[in-house]
């Protein structure tokens, strides 16, 4: 029987002894010398989201490397959550992160070119004999295409390449790099010359009024320009489209090419770049652009002191009228060709595509409608405009409009790149411009748009290279990177060099693209293909993968099925 009384304890007021542990912070903490070094790296630059990437490239170039108390203590200092910063960090190939419980890397990192063209010229075989011999103290590894074909294989010591590389240029390059020996930087047409052959008088005839955004649309239009990166989208819709949308606006420029076998971007960008400048401007002008991004390849650092300089030089002679121009440093990431996906890079994330509609011509940067344009397709703004639209059509051959720029390597005497007519053929490529085949080596085939084009026999060279002449053959002339092969190659090498390259590249969003890459570079390991299954695994990539990535990664495979079954049984 119980009493009327309460059970329960009541409580008594803790002893000394009795107190529990004062509370302790959760989760990773910052290291105050860690957090001393990223602020004073950092100093009065701003602290907003959207230069995560740029602040991450800062500790790496200082560092080697990017620590766990340096990324620690740059999410404290910009006010992001550390996975944040981690995710961002990791998703990209040119950072380096290092854990807690990892070894501390090699200060100097060598990295061999694993491109097709370079491939083909030995850069495996050079991998490993530099591993080799500078094993233990430096790191030895391998990176994507760094946009040197034509100088094929290629090495990259931080900011320094070393073109035709052997054994004896990378100890030259080494010995150069630990003197702190100047980077070669290219001669370029000055601002003088560039303004006294009439440059920037476009754009200075659309802020006086002699000309009009509608005016410079016709002519566009009536000259078939079309946007020269990739997909070929004719450029005056695409004006059109972005001024169909209330401003604000912003405009981004992709001088990030990534496609294996495509340099004529930095060819433009590092031999005329006021003229590629002025028609940024002139674009910029027409759709009332707020601001201005460039993305920039991280493997163009000469290109980045080039522009920095050049935009220095506009803001001085007030061609900029104010309007902000920044220079935005990509981290390695192929997928960044996608507009959305370097749109998400710009704006400090992961370079993951975006689900459309919308485009970015309508919610674009930022969620503002956005012009987006490549580097070649403003190359061309300020002559067509100039000479007109007659000039430009009347370049063509074959059928073909206007001009072209070709990045052609592969077994070539000149690789290079070669302003030519649009519509000229490979084979007229190849002897016209390339100087023929090299010595020994017999015309096999050739990839007309890169890695993601497709591969065609040397029997088909006879095709006008230019927007829809390939695609009923597989293929799509793309950024217009011929990489010719010969019979020296081995097109399973080919096509596993191809695949691997997506599979390395693919952002992992999208099962198709992430799980398809893969599984069909571990059948072509196989001394015999299963055909079918790699058929139905393109298949099922062209056709529910998200972005062009993933649909047109098996494109190379499917060729060489297609036209040299023989290799590959």
């Amino acid at each position: 029987m119980t009493s009327g009384k309460s059970t329960f304890a009541v409580p008594k007021a803790p002893g000394k002894g009795g107190r529990k542990a004062r509370y302790q912070k959760k989760g990773r903490q910052v290291d105050p010398i860690a957090a001393r070094e990223v602020a004073a790296l950092l100093g009065d630059r701003s602290r907003q989201h959207d230069l995560l990437i740029e602040h991450l490239h800062l500790i790496q170039d200082a560092y080697g490397y990017l620590s766990a108390a340096h990324l620690t203590a740059l999410a404290d200092e910009m006010r992001l959550a550390l996975a944040e910063v981690y995710e961002v960090a990791t998703f990209y190939h040119n950072f380096t992160v290092v854990k807690e419980s990892d070894t501390t890397p090699a200060a100097l990192t060598i990295k061999v070119c694993d491109s097709l063209t370079c491939e083909m010229t030995g850069s495996m075989a050079l991998k490993s004999d530099l591993a080799a011999k500078y094993g233990a103290n430096i790191r030895v590894t391998h990176g994507a295409c760094m946009g040197r074909c034509e100088k094929a294989p290629v090495v990259r010591i931080k900011d320094r390449y070393v073109g035709n590389a052997t054994q004896e240029t990378v100890d030259t390059a080494l010995e150069d790099e630990k003197r702190n020996a100047p980077l070669d930087i290219p001669s370029f047409k000055t601002f003088e010359n560039y303004k006294g052959a009439e440059g920037f008088t476009t754009i200075e005839q659309l802020r006086s009024g002699k000309l009009t955004a509608s005016d410079i649309i016709e002519i566009l239009s009536d000259s078939g320009h079309r946007g020269l990166g990739g997909a070929g989208f004719p450029h005056a819709m695409k004006l059109n489209s972005v001024l169909s949308v209330p401003g604000p606006r912003y405009m981004a420029v992709n001088a990030d090419e990534s496609e294996p076998g495509t340099f004529k971007d930095r060819y433009f960008m590092t031999s005329n770049p006021f003229q590629f400048l002025d028609g940024m401007l002139i674009a910029a002008e027409i759709v009332e652009a707020e601001a201005i991004y460039i993305f920039l390849r991280d493997e163009y650092p000469e290109t980045a002191k080039i522009l920095a300089d050049c935009i220095g030089v506009l803001v001085e002679q007030n061609l900029t009228r104010g309007k902000e121009i920044y220079l935005r440093r990509g981290a390695g990431a192929y997928i960044c060709g996608e507009e959305s996906a370097m749109l998400e890079s710009i704006e400090g994330k992961r370079a993951l595509p975006r689900h459309k509609p919308p485009f970015p011509a309508h919610v674009g940067l930022f969620g503002r409608p956005t012009l987006i344009n490549n580097v070649e397709t403003l190359y061309w703004l300020p002559e067509i405009i100039r000479k007109g639209a007659d000039w430009f059509k009347e370049g063509g051959r074959n059928g073909g409009r206007g001009f072209r720029s070709f990045s052609l390597s592969g077994h070539v005497n000149k690789p290079g790149v070669y302003i030519t007519p649009a519509g000229i053929t490979a084979a007229e490529l190849i002897e016209e411009y390339g100087g023929g085949m090299k010595a020994g080596h017999k015309f096999r085939a050739y990839l007309p748009g890169g890695a993601s084009g497709g591969l065609l026999p040397a029997s088909m060279a006879d095709i006008p290279l230019d927007f829809g002449t390939l695609e009923k053959h597989g293929c799509f002339i793309g950024s217009a990177a011929v990489i010719v092969i010969s019979d020296q190659d081995d097109l399973k090498m080919v096509a596993r060099n191809l695949m691997r390259f997506f599979e390395d590249e693919s952002c992992g969003q999208c099962t198709p693209c992430r799980a398809g890459t893969e599984k069909a570079l571990k059948i072509m390991q196989n001394d015999r293909w299963d055909s079918g299954l790699l058929e139905e695994l393109s298949s099922v990539m062209r056709d529910a993968s998200i972005c062009g990535l993933g649909q047109a990664a098996p494109n190379g495979l499917l060729s060489i099925l297609k036209h040299f079954p023989e290799d590959v049984s």
